[in-house]
């Protein structure tokens, strides 16, 4: 039997605001993933360890107050620097169009907008997974 995909779900920066991380965290459980759900205000450190703690195949950022760059890419730095390169990294939340290009160079896999259908993340990471 294959293990189920785990996904951390975190809100990186002082944003305050976690209803779509939520959302689709309940989608991603609704799949069949296992979600561990960090909570408001984690340093890109946090995310990271936590991410390795909990043998996640997937972080998922969330970011609706504009501070996507630089804490995005810090978090892609710090899994390099811990030799961590099985994790799939994707994003979501209120990102300008011409900031998704820079972020995926900054090794960041995916970024999804608000609007993007649910089933649309799951099958990308079911997609995608390094497992």
């Amino acid at each position: 039997m294959e293990r189920k995909i785990r996904v951390l779900v975190a809100k990186p920066g002082l944003d305050g605001h976690d209803r779509g991380a939520k959302v689709v965290a309940r989608a991603l459980r609704d799949a069949g993933m296992e979600v561990i759900y960090t909570g408001l205000h984690q340093t890109p450190e946090m995310i990271v360890e936590t991410a390795i703690q909990e043998d996640a195949h997937v972080i998922g950022l969330s970011a609706l107050s504009g501070a996507h760059f630089p804490l995005f890419p810090e978090v892609v730095r710090l899994l390099k620097e811990r030799g961590v390169d099985d994790i799939l990294v994707i994003g979501g939340g209120i990102i300008p169009p011409e900031d998704i290009p820079k972020l995926k160079a900054a090794g960041v896999d995916e970024v999804f907008g608000p609007g993007t259908p649910l089933n649309e993340i799951v099958e990308y990471i079911r997609r995608n997974v390094k497992r």
